[in-house]
């Protein structure tokens, strides 16, 4: 019988670091997410706008597996339904270089490939 994956999105391949990595920053929204994070701190509001059309289910469900990974954190301004602040954590800036990777290689795919860009808002500006 196999053991069922512990939750907090760890590993499915026991061992295997590509599998880890990809558990906690894999999938459609999560590099996106992260991505903004590295510009700076956000409410959800702010981080639902620039990772649109992303659905407030969906970015809660990816913001509480980001923090249970330790990657995120988030700050509650008062009680609810005050905004609450999101960041990336000590741990979750050791992601920034894989970011800005990911970043650079998909503007060149695009322009290998001739796929239209989006808008400004669409992942173009480098994270320092």
């Amino acid at each position: 019988m196999h053991k069922k994956a512990p939750a907090g999105n760890h590993a499915r391949l026991e061992g295997c670091p590509l599998s880890a990595a990809f558990a906690a920053i894999g999938g459609k929204w999560k590099l996106t997410i992260l991505y903004w994070l590295a510009h700076g701190e956000l409410h959800f509001a702010g981080l639902r706008r620039r990772v649109a059309p992303i659905s407030r289910k969906v970015l809660a469900e990816q913001l509480r597996e980001l923090e249970a990974d330790g990657i995120v954190g988030r700050t509650p301004t008062g009680p609810a339904p005050a905004p609450v602040i999101y960041r990336l954590t000590p741990y979750g800036q050791t992601l920034l270089p894989i970011i800005e990777s990911v970043r650079v290689w998909g503007e060149s795919h695009l322009l290998r490939s001739s796929v239209p860009r989006a808008g400004a808002m669409a992942c173009r500006m480098p994270i320092n």
